[in-house]
C-alpha cells in the first residue's frame, strides 16, 4: 500500500491456486507502516486506488498495524488468522498450522528411519518461539519419547531421567523434540548437556527451520482458509470492521481485533500433556 503496487483480481485470477504454498500476495515486515507519514502514504493511495475496506492475513504483528490503521483512517479491517504458530486468541486453529504440523512429522519418521537403524538419540527442533502447538501435536503423532516446549519447563535433569527410561526399555532409537523458544536454549545447547551426562548416546540435531513453511497446503487448511475468507467477506459486507474471523469449535466465529491482541492463549490442552508423558514412557 506504501508503494501504490496494486494489481487488481477477479475470479481467474485465484483459480488453480487452492493447493499452493506459500501466498501469490507475497508478505514481508514493513519498517515504514510503523510510522504515522508510511501508514498516511499508504491511506493516501488505497484511497486514490478506490479501495473502501481491507482483509488482513496474518499474526499478531500484521492484527496490530490492521487495527492502528483502521482507527486512524476509519477504514473497515476484517483480520484472517494465518500463521504455523497457532497462537492467537478467538480460533482455535490458524491457517498453515495444520500444514506445518504435517510437514514435521513426515521429517520424523524420515528421521526416526535411520535414528532406528543406528541406534541413535535425535534432537529434532521445530518453530515455535512462544508457542509449543508445534511441538507438542507433531511430537505425539511422531511418537516422540521426550517433547520440550515453552509454556512447561521441563529441565536437563527431568530430560535425563526420561531419556534413561527409554534406554532401559531397550528403545532401538530416541527422539526428542525441541520447540525454538523452550527454556534450555535450543536443541544444540540440549544435546550438548544430555551428551555430557549419557556419553554412551550417539546424538545428532537436526534444525527443520523453514521448511515447516513451505509446502501444498492439507485439507484441513484447504477446507479452513476457503472457510474464513468467505466469511471475511460476509462480515464486510455486513458493515462490520475491525474483527477477526477464526474457527471454534467447528463454527466461525468473531472476535474484536482489541480483545485478540490483549488476551493471551494457551493452547496445549492438559490432557495432551498428561498424554505426552505416558506416552514417551
Amino acid at each position: 500500500m506504501i508503494d501504490a503496487n496494486f494489481e487488481e483480481m477477479n475470479s481467474r485470477s485465484v483459480s488453480n491456486i487452492i493447493q499452493l504454498g506459500g501466498t501469490i500476495l507475497k508478505t514481508a515486515r514493513c519498517e515504514a507502516f510503523r510510522t504515522a507519514a508510511g501508514r498516511q502514504q499508504a491511506y493516501d493511495h488505497v484511497k486514490a486506488a478506490g479501495i473502501d475496506a481491507l482483509i488482513a492475513i496474518g499474526g499478531d504483528g500484521t492484527f496490530s498495524g490492521a487495527e492502528i490503521f483502521s482507527r486512524e483512517f476509519t477504514i473497515p479491517v476484517v483480520c484472517i488468522p494465518g500463521t504455523i504458530d497457532n497462537d492467537l486468541y478467538g480460533s482455535d486453529f490458524t491457517l498453515g498450522f495444520d500444514t506445518a504440523t504435517n510437514t514435521v512429522i513426515e521429517a520424523i519418521d524420515k528421521i526416526r528411519d535411520t535414528a532406528a537403524s543406528h541406534d541413535r538419540l535425535f534432537f529434532v527442533e521445530v518453530m515455535g518461539r512462544d508457542s509449543g502447538c508445534i511441538a507438542l501435536n507433531a511430537g505425539i503423532a511422531g511418537g516422540a519419547e521426550a517433547i520440550l516446549l515453552p509454556e512447561k519447563a521441563t529441565g536437563i535433569q527431568a530430560l535425563c531421567s526420561q531419556l534413561e527410561s527409554a534406554a532401559k526399555s531397550k528403545k532401538s532409537s530416541t527422539i526428542v523434540i525441541v520447540a525454538e523458544g523452550e527454556e534450555n536454549g535450543g536443541a544444540y545447547n540440549v544435546a550438548k548437556e544430555v551428551k555430557q551426562r549419557f556419553d554412551f548416546y550417539d546424538t545428532k540435531v537436526t534444525i527443520l527451520g523453514h521448511l515447516q513453511r513451505g509446502g501444498s497446503p492439507s485439507s484441513f487448511d484447504r477446507v479452513l482458509a476457503s472457510r474464513l475468507g468467505y466469511a471475511a467477506v460476509r462480515h464486510l459486507l455486513a458493515g462490520q470492521t475491525r474483527i477477526m474471523v477464526g474457527l471454534r469449535g467447528n463454527e466461525i466465529k468473531t472476535t474484536p481485533l482489541e480483545e485478540v491482541l490483549n488476551k493471551k492463549v494457551f493452547k496445549l490442552s492438559e490432557d495432551m500433556l498428561e498424554m505426552m508423558e505416558v506416552l514417551s514412557i
